[in-house]
């Protein structure tokens, strides 16, 4: 599961160049070439170059695997063994660790089914210039949450969501958040969109770009989703677990980040 970097020629496109810094990662399975000339075009497109890291294939996997915890993962997200969506959650894993064992600051890190806005390398240059109020900056979703902007930049804003926010699609990590991840986020419990989106568990802070600079929708279908709807729990018992989890990560998530709000809005008028 080595990386190996690739660019895509176009004389009408920017010169791919790094943002200094900052490396940008896109997660891709070897047997889905036609996702990878999609993101070498969206990169091209916006001048940035980047390292294509090879994905696990959920498909290969074998139970029990020891990045898997099942029991945890039954009862507090209501599934089975879901080999695809753990393929997915080691793929960003294996992201972290490249981009640790680089000398890199920040990592951008994207599947390979999004959609690259024309400004994001502006967009990324003003946050990375703002580090001091994030570790983890969320540049995509695929729900529609309520976003508060606390910081300017440009035409779009660093923002705080009180409500969960669901994909992981594009996004950047420090040094810090990356760390933080790796040590505490394996074995998997959680579908990454989930897991990654508690910073105030796992002691980080996190922002986000709205409006959004990565679109989550490319065009492509996934197999994720038809897998997860074949392995969920059918018993009722299942909310005795499930229910009370998740309302303790919504209300911890409420207050956490609307003390964030608070704390940026007030600074920003001192």
């Amino acid at each position: 599961m080595s990386p190996t970097t690739e660019r895509v020629d176009d004389a009408a496109a920017p010169t791919p160049a790094p943002i200094p810094g900052l490396i940008t990662l896109v997660i891709n399975l070897d047997r889905a070439p036609d996702r990878m000339a999609h993101m070498a075009r969206e990169l091209q497109a916006v001048g940035l170059s980047y390292t294509r890291i090879a994905a696990v294939d959920g498909a290969t996997l074998e139970r029990p695997h020891p990045d898997f915890s099942e029991g945890h993962y039954r009862h507090l997200h209501g599934r089975h063994w879901a080999p695809k969506e753990l393929g997915c959650y080691l793929s960003h894993i294996q992201c972290l660790r490249t981009f640790l064992a680089s000398d890199a600051q920040y990592a951008l890190i994207l599947e390979d089914d999004v959609r690259l806005d024309p400004d994001i390398r502006p967009v990324l240059t003003q946050a990375l210039a703002q580090t001091r109020h994030w570790n983890l900056l969320r540049l995509s979703t695929v729900n529609s949450g309520t976003w508060w902007p606390v910081r300017p930049l440009g035409r779009t804003n660093l923002a705080v969501c009180l409500t969960r926010e669901k994909g992981a699609g594009g996004y950047v990590v420090d040094r810090v958040a990356a760390g933080q991840m790796v040590d505490k986020l394996l074995p998997m419990r959680l579908s990454w969109d989930i897991a990654f989106d508690l910073e105030w568990l796992l002691g980080f802070k996190t922002l986000g770009v709205y409006p959004m600079v990565v679109q989550q929708n490319a065009g492509f279908g996934t197999d994720i989703q038809d897998d997860l709807d074949k392995i969920k729990v059918r018993s009722k018992l299942k909310y005795l677990t499930v229910a009370p989890f998740r309302l303790f990560l919504e209300l911890s998530r409420l207050g956490y980040r609307l003390f964030r709000l608070m704390h940026l809005r007030v600074l920003s008028r001192a």
